[in-house]
């Protein structure tokens, strides 16, 4: 597929972690084109483009290479487009804002994925419209009679059950506390400027606090799951991912 030298985002839209490429992205006013895979297939595309190295988005084709998972991604964009900047220029705080973003990344991402999933998955008429948006009608079609055997896929891949969901809950408040405690005085966790670690952050809570800047079509969770969601959008740290969304949430390119 030939873009003309435009990177290239293979995405799912209501991933977090897409979410965090998509904001850097568009932070940094990179013109871009998406490319909305459906769940599912996105495990062929992402394969086929990584060589097989890689299962998931997001994906970022530039130049005809094909770079995988999403802190990699925004370190290539750092180095071809360092303006704004994502990563401090002192040196101890550059080390600080990449531990907080594999902190976050390790210690949040995959649970409040597994926590949100496993209260959603039992809800189809919520999942099929954030599957198949924009999506041609013979997909939506095929997806909606595909979607009992994709659930029982996405269970098993991501370890979706009971026992998983409340551990990942304890993790996502964990992760919670810790964004609070790490709040520095200028409203941001490193130094006195948004960096990747702000990002990071506020885009994998973005199911917490379901910000109105988010790119495309959200679902009011179902009640189990908003008793748990909304004390959390409440907190201070709730608060504070809505305030990055409102200050730093750019249009895209």
């Amino acid at each position: 597929m030939d873009t003309g030298g435009v990177p290239v985002l293979w995405q799912l839209e209501i991933s977090h972690f897409n979410e965090k490429v998509r904001w850097a992205l568009d932070h940094k006013r990179i013109h871009h084109l998406r490319r909305t895979l459906m769940p599912g297939a996105h495990v062929v595309v992402a394969r086929r483009l990584t060589g097989g190295a890689h299962r998931t988005t997001p994906v970022l084709t530039i130049d005809g290479r094909s770079i995988a998972d999403s802190s990699a991604i925004i370190a290539e964009l750092e180095a071809r487009w360092p303006q704004p900047p994502l990563y401090p220029v002192d040196p101890r705080e550059r080390a600080r804002a990449l531990e907080l973003e594999e902190f976050f990344d390790e210690q949040l991402g995959p649970h409040i994925r597994r926590a949100v999933y496993h209260e959603l998955l039992e809800h189809r008429e919520l999942m099929l419209p954030l599957f198949t948006h924009g999506q041609p009608l013979a997909a939506r079609l095929v997806l909606r009679t595909a979607f009992p055997a994709m659930r029982r896929a996405m269970r098993q891949a991501m370890a979706i059950d009971a026992a998983g969901a409340l551990r990942s809950r304890a993790k996502v408040i964990a992760a919670m506390d810790r964004l609070e405690r790490e709040l520095t005085p200028s409203g941001y966790l490193v130094g006195a400027r948004f960096t990747v670690a702000d990002l990071t952050a506020a885009s994998l809570f973005y199911p917490v606090v379901r910000p109105p800047s988010f790119p495309y079509p959200s679902v009011q969770p179902p009640e189990h799951a908003r008793a748990y969601l909304d004390p959390l959008a409440a907190r201070p740290g709730g608060r504070w991912v809505a305030r990055m969304y409102e200050r730093h949430r750019t249009a895209p390119q």
